[in-house]
């Protein structure tokens, strides 16, 4: 079964639309967040202290951790899932802007024709 080439004009609508979905995506963040416990003090209880949340991420090529409160861990984790999203994004965009370009301009000619 032979697949289609999508039109330029086809292409360009799904690059319009995936730029638009980028453009309204708001705060991105990198990172993690992991809830932590604590072991019991001094052996008088049995609970564990917790949780208490920490939010990884690399700056300038460095690990660093921060602590959130539990009112933030919501509003972090949103925007974490916001950057994969972009991210995903920004992949079909580079895999749609090579089919576009492709078809819109005029590449190297070959010396030998394709083999079938």
């Amino acid at each position: 079964m032979e697949k289609k080439n999508p039109s330029a004009a086809a292409l360009r609508r799904r690059l319009a639309s995936r730029a638009k979905r980028l453009g309204q995506t708001g705060c991105v963040l990198l990172g993690t967040i992991r809830p932590r416990w604590l072991p019991p003090r001094d052996g008088r209880t049995d609970k564990r202290l917790g949780p208490y949340f920490q939010w990884t991420f690399k700056e300038r090529g460095k690990t660093v951790t921060l602590n959130l409160a539990a009112s933030q861990v919501t509003a972090f984790q949103q925007a974490i899932d916001r950057h994969r999203k972009a991210q995903e994004l920004l992949a079909e965009m580079r895999a749609l802007s090579r089919l576009y370009l492709d078809a819109t301009t005029e590449g190297v000619r070959r010396r030998k024709p394709k083999p079938n």
